[in-house]
């Protein structure tokens, strides 16, 4: 039972995680595109909050039960070939946060030198890790 209850959690962190995923570089984009001062101040004060109120929270918690997770039955999952695959997914899911977080960082010191449509095929990361990641834990294709 506390299995299960650790897994329900693990995937409602996971989607708050990955709702700021998403919403974030989007964010970007606008915030690429404004033009006017009062749009900046607005844009980083929403990217700021969402990175370190719902983004970094959902981040960790997702990391500490899926460890919790893995603890709990781990000779079955580190013998499946799905799960090496899926971890490494997760770490350099991991590295896109932090991408993220840095380029927050940048346009909180007005230093952006990227356009939006730089940060419009960014955007799509994130939706090719939940893709890869998706498959894996439910197919188990190796």
């Amino acid at each position: 039972m506390l299995y299960l209850w650790l897994k329900a959690f693990h995937l409602i962190a996971l989607i708050c995680w990955f709702a700021g995923l998403f919403y974030l570089p989007r964010l970007f984009v606008y915030h690429a595109m404004s033009e006017d001062q009062a749009s900046r101040e607005r844009f980083k004060i929403m990217e700021r909050k969402l990175y370190r109120g719902i983004m970094l929270p959902s981040m960790v918690v997702t990391v500490v039960l899926g460890a919790a997770l893995l603890y709990l039955n781990y000779p079955y999952y580190f013998s499946q070939g799905w799960m090496h695959a899926k971890l490494t997914l997760v770490v350099l899911l991991i590295g896109y946060h932090h991408m993220c977080g840095a380029q927050m960082k940048r346009f909180a010191r007005d230093e952006n030198t990227r356009s939006h449509v730089f940060y419009r095929w960014f955007n799509e990361v994130p939706v090719l890790f939940l893709l890869a990641i998706v498959i894996l834990v439910v197919v188990r294709p190796f």
